[in-house]
């Protein structure tokens, strides 16, 4: 197996959607949202970095940024999420090339920080970690991770992109 990481392209809508399905369909906290909140980021030009993980031809996983609110104005704030990998392809180190190669981007293009929900024990591995001084309403603050990047800070309540409210078919207009 030889794992290419790129930018996704248009030709890539359906497989993604269908990697982000499968991905989620047995995850004990997904609503089974997610690759209908990756539609409506795109709808509304909101992903600021969409990777894909190609093997030979094929789509096994993706990740998704867009940008976040900050309360107190902190600007060049990102999202990370969802990412996906093909479930039986899971384990094998392709989530860990999305996020670097995500982050990678994110640093490139000057952000200050990175937010994301999931596990401490996974994602601290790539520096995230809980700061009491960001909330996201909703979420213990267990799950709620972020890592700044350079000397910025922000605090406050933090707003994902109306995207994320993406339930069944609907389209970034209808969130």
């Amino acid at each position: 197996m030889t794992i290419t990481i790129r930018p996704e392209a248009p030709s890539d809508e359906d497989s993604i959607e269908q990697v982000t399905r499968r991905a989620f369909l047995t995850h004990p906290y997904s609503h089974q949202t997610e690759q209908f909140i990756i539609r409506a980021l795109r709808a509304d030009h909101a992903l600021s970095v969409s990777l894909v993980a190609e093997d030979a031809g094929r789509i096994v996983g993706h990740v998704a940024i867009s940008p976040v609110s900050v309360d107190d104005g902190s600007g060049g704030w990102y999202g990370l999420g969802p990412i996906s990998v093909e479930p039986n392809l899971q384990r094998r180190g392709i989530g860990r090339s999305l996020m670097e190669k995500g982050l990678a981007e994110l640093r490139k293009f000057g952000a200050n920080g990175c937010v994301l929900v999931g596990d401490p024990a996974f994602y601290s591995r790539f520096g995230f970690a809980n700061d009491p001084a960001l909330v996201l309403e909703g979420i213990p603050k267990e799950f709620f991770l972020s890592l700044s990047f350079g000397t910025s800070s922000a605090h406050g309540n933090v707003q994902f992109h109306s995207a994320f409210r993406a339930e069944g078919s609907q389209d970034a207009s209808s969130v």
